[in-house]
């Protein structure tokens, strides 16, 4: 608020500031004195007292401040100078010459706001040259120059306030001449010197000029005609109209503005004639209005037109009071006393909708919710934009603070993120998915394939989708990271996630949006979580599906595997018809027997067997152990595994056919070695580095001897191979020196370099070493013992070749002769069998003795005893027909009394005729055989395929033989019985 003047005789001629007491009185019935009067709460008027006055030329507070400021400086300045000259107390600024005796002036540019007569304004003048011609002119008793409004530069908006240091006011300063003319209104202000402080200046305005030429560039200065109001009759009618209509709007905004009272109050004190034109310049002046409207009731000269324009601005002020007012009442209402901070918030969030910097709540989630959709608006399919439209009329209908506003804003979110027609460019490079897939797995040849037959076929069709792929296998094979890898060769965005244990349909379709918490099913999280609509979704243990009372998520699942129905699938949330058929299903299960036919029948199987021991070997060395020795902090020079360690973990401790058990015991061995290294002091900290003696200084001959030792350790080809071998075969440790200690290039660094040595070798590193002996004390004691326990298999014990959901294994089938009599043929089982098995040994007895009589007629041993058949590792549950011949050929052996083949396994389901039926897990089944040093296989000829398709690594070294009828299979199994008997 700009309430500072200089005082009254200072601002205004001397008639005014001798008006006597009685005088001013009468003043006071003048009908525009008495209005304002009425306007001061019953104030008494002292003529005599000081006060001060000033216009707000910018309309904001800091300027205002600013202003009040430099005004009270100016007030002080003025009385100072009065007392130092000698002068009265009231300092009456000389008037001789007079103000109209100047026809020619500086002309001061004013960037703000025009400067009305009676009013006073600071102005900041950067240009010293200006500055000094002032200080002169006032010193020559002729403090007085033209104040002249800035026009805008074109292209500008006047409404728009720039800030003080900004480019426009840079370029105002820099302005000369006939530029600085160009950029001047015409007409402007006679502006009295009032006082000048460092670089601030304070006018007082007294009448207007027009510019009519100039007469000096630097500092601009130009002739003026000094302008007089058209000639009005005081009398009439519609000039008193237009003056009481602005009193009247005047008195409305006083009523709210104490800003504008204290302007009415200091005017009536220090105007004496208050007449029409003085009314409408006090209107002008204080009213809020931008500059170019202020310029214009400036410029005017016509009273009547002069106080029409003044009425508009007061008008508007007026408006904008009463919206003020409007604004303050609907607040109040919302809120409570005592919530202050809340009031001011909402009072701001007012003003910025107004304003329309801010919109509401409705509108904002509106205008977002399009913002989402228009970027996919011709990707969206017509039947969702037609709902989200619904949608969105649906939300400015309701109440923000209702439940259903809660549901529909949540239904739109989701709606409006989907990647509709999002897709992903994809890669069906070959080349590319064969690099990623041998980064990413060693081994798996079969398996890696079939994956790239899968992408050819997509490169040659232009598209991947139509196939669900299932990974079956047993645990830690590494089923989940092989979906990972596809999707990186394919460029496809990746997303998991797991339905073991799954019981309820909802995780698939989505709720109802009628209950509370709802949410949509896996699939739409999932389109919103990889942004696009062809992601690869693995769906990892699909085997381990559960059934409760919310339903059956195998037959949720249906819809969503079927590449026929999935195209228009049905969220229960959304409610609108999805497209998946361009995304890419890959399920991963360890067994397919309990998966349900129908789901089962939707996918393509990939048979995902396991790993060998080679394969296990460099999986282990290749990944494994790096990884595991980075993730514990240990350097490779301060631990050495070696192969025989590997291979005696592999077979002994992690026989199963992933390499998850594998990973463990790995990370089991390092951190027992990282335990080691600490309790001997190592620490693998980033230490100082040590600085190097140039070639330049002479180092002692100590200092030599250790460069040159050091550059022998640091560089690998100066190492002796001999003594590398004998370290290798040493299972004491080996010690590297390590020196810790700072090498300063100084002569005391220099110096005593032996003592340097002793304590490098007190603090050497001992490097580990695991071995096979040694290998139990890191991991304990094997799990596992040597599956083949006779060098020669006894008469009456055959092994057998089984498939677990670990993998495959060896079994032997063994069978004794407990009692033996006429008649009291039997057979006892033993070994936890399942139905299945129970009923393979009974027809082995009975194909066993078909055969018996076919060969030795007279021999009588399965009429006459009784037999025990176990099938050891009891505590094993065991099932499966494919043991049938294994059976038989022990039955036989123990009948006969032959040995079978020493390094023979079997497998194969047996008929009541003899037939040989196919089995399952040929791969499985082949390793375990490697596995227990087995050189010969029997098989079904009908697996003969199955067993060409597996890779060259598992069939080397194997002697296979594919039998349709159990004959086929005796001449094998008893070819050799008189050589090894």
């Amino acid at each position: 608020m700009l309430r500072a003047a200089a005082a009254a005789a200072t601002a205004f001629p001397a008639r005014f500031a001798a008006v006597p007491a009685g005088a001013a009185a009468e003043e006071m019935r003048s009908p525009l004195l008495r209005v304002f009067g009425s306007l001061r709460g019953g104030r008494s008027s002292v003529m005599g007292r000081r006060a001060r006055f000033c216009s707000s030329f910018s309309g904001s507070d800091s300027e205002a401040a600013a202003a009040a400021a430099a005004d009270a400086k100016a007030e002080d300045a003025v009385v100072a100078e009065g007392e130092a000259e000698g002068k009265a107390s009231s300092a009456i600024v000389s008037t001789n010459p007079r103000p109209e005796d100047f026809l020619s002036v500086i002309a001061l540019p004013l960037p703000h706001r025009p400067l009305f007569p009676g009013f006073y304004m600071p102005i900041y003048v950067k240009d010293q040259k200006l500055l000094q011609a002032l200080i002169e002119n006032r010193k020559r008793s002729a403090p007085y120059a033209g104040a002249f409004l800035v026009k805008d530069e074109e292209g500008t908006d006047p409404s728009i306030v720039a800030s003080p240091d900004s480019s426009d006011n840079k370029t105002i300063d820099s302005l000369k001449g006939k530029e600085l003319l160009k950029r001047l209104h015409e007409v402007g202000t006679l502006a009295q010197i009032t006082s000048i402080q460092g670089d601030q200046v304070v006018l007082l305005g007294h009448r207007r000029l027009r510019i009519t030429e100039m007469v000096e560039e630097d500092p601009l200065t130009v002739k003026v005609d000094h302008l007089k109001e058209n000639a009005y009759n005081k009398d009439d009618d519609v000039i008193k109209a237009t003056s009481f209509e602005v009193i009247s709007t005047l008195r409305e905004v006083l009523k709210t503005s104490s800003l504008w009272k204290d302007h009415v109050q200091t005017y009536i004190q220090h105007v004496g004639d208050f007449n029409y034109p003085r009314l409408a310049d006090f209107g002008a002046a204080i009213s809020g209005a931008n500059k170019l409207l202020c310029q214009e009731v400036l410029e005017e000269l016509d009273v009547d037109k002069r106080l029409k324009l003044t009425l508009e601005l007061v008008k508007k002020d007026m408006e904008i009071s009463k919206l003020q007012q409007a604004i303050a009442k609907a607040i109040e209402e919302k809120i409570s006393g005592d919530q202050r901070r809340y009031l001011l918030n909402e009072q701001l969030k007012a003003i910025k909708k107004e304003l329309g910097l801010e919109t509401d709540d409705k509108t904002a989630l509106s205008e977002k919710f399009r913002e989402r959709i228009e970027a996919k608006k011709d990707k969206c399919p017509p039947h969702v934009l037609q709902v989200i439209e619904e949608e969105l009329t649906k939300l400015q209908l309701l109440e923000a603070s209702s439940s259903e506003f809660n549901v529909t804003r949540n239904y739109l979110d989701w709606l409006t993120v989907l990647p509709w027609g999002n897709y992903s460019n994809e890669n069906f490079d070959v080349h590319h998915a064969q690099q990623i897939l041998d980064e990413d797995h060693y081994g798996l040849s079969d398996v890696k394939e079939r994956i790239l037959e899968f992408i050819a076929v997509g490169k040659l069709r232009g598209t991947s989708q139509g196939k669900i792929i299932c990974l079956s296998g047993p645990p830690g094979v590494g089923k989940t990271s092989i979906g990972r890898s596809i999707a990186r060769a394919l460029n496809r965005q990746f997303y998991r996630f797991s339905v073991g244990g799954l019981a309820d349909v909802a995780e698939i379709k989505g709720h109802r949006r009628t209950y509370v918490g709802a949410m949509p099913g896996k699939m739409v999280q999932c389109l919103k979580s990889v942004g696009t609509a062809n992601p690869l979704v693995l769906i990892d243990e699909i085997d381990k599906l559960g059934r409760g009372h919310s339903g059956d998520p195998a037959s949720a699942l249906l819809e969503l595997l079927d590449p026929e129905q999935n195209i228009n699938f049905l969220d229960h949330y959304l409610d609108v018809p999805i497209d998946l058929s361009k995304v890419l299903f890959v399920c991963t299960a360890n067994v397919i027997d309990t998966i349900p036919n129908p789901l089962l029948d939707r996918m393509e199987i990939i048979s995902i067997a396991g790993y060998i021991t080679d394969e296990k070997m460099h999986i282990a060395r290749d990944y494994l152990e790096k990884n595991t020795r980075e993730a514990c902090g240990i350097k490779p020079e301060q631990v050495e595994v070696t192969d025989a360690a590997l291979l005696g973990l592999i077979e002994n401790y992690c026989r199963e056919a992933g390499v998850r058990n594998l990973q463990k015991q790995i990370e089991k061995i390092y951190r027992k070695i990282a335990l080691q290294l600490v309790r001997q002091g190592v620490s693998n900290e980033p230490a100082l580095e040590a600085v190097i003696v140039t070639a330049s200084e002479e180092p002692t001959d100590g200092g030599s001897a250790t460069n040159v030792k050091d550059e022998k350790l640091n560089d690998p080809a100066v190492k002796d191979p001999e003594e590398a071998k004998e370290s290798s075969l040493k299972e004491t440790l080996v010690t590297e020196p390590a020196l810790s200690t700072d090498t300063l290039s100084t002569p005391e660094g220099n110096k005593d370099t032996d003592g340097v040595k002793e304590e490098a070798a007190d603090k050497a590193v001992k490097k580990v070493l695991i071995d096979l002996s040694n290998l139990d004390d890191f991991v304990g004691k094997p799990v596992f013992h040597a599956e083949r326990i006779y060098e020669q298999t006894p008469v009456g014990v055959v092994m057998g070749l089984a498939w677990t959901s670990m993998g495959g294994s060896t079994l032997y089938i063994e069978t004794t002769k407990v009692e033996e009599g006429e008649g009291k043929g039997a057979l006892v089982m033993t070994g936890q069998l399942g139905e299945v098995m129970k009923e393979s040994a009974q027809i082995a007895h009975t194909v066993s003795r078909a055969i018996l009589r076919d060969r030795e007629p007279d021999n009588q041993f399965f009429a006459n005893s009784k037999l025990h058949l176990h099938v050891p590792a009891g505590a094993t549950p065991k099932d499966g027909p494919s043991a049938g011949c294994t059976m038989i050929t022990s039955m036989l052996s123990l009948a006969m009394g032959k040995h079978a083949r020493k390094d023979l396994a079997m497998t194969g389901e047996v008929t009541l005729t003899g037939r040989i039926l196919p089995i399952g897990g040929v791969k499985e089944k082949a390793i375990a055989a490697r596995r227990s040093s087995i050189k010969m296989i029997i098989f079904p000829a009908a697996n003969k395929r199955d067993f060409d398709e597996l890779a060259p690594n598992v069939k080397e070294g194997l002697d296979v033989h594919f039998v349709d009828t159990y004959n086929e299979i005796y001449k094998l199994a008893f070819q050799n019985e008189t050589e090894t008997s």
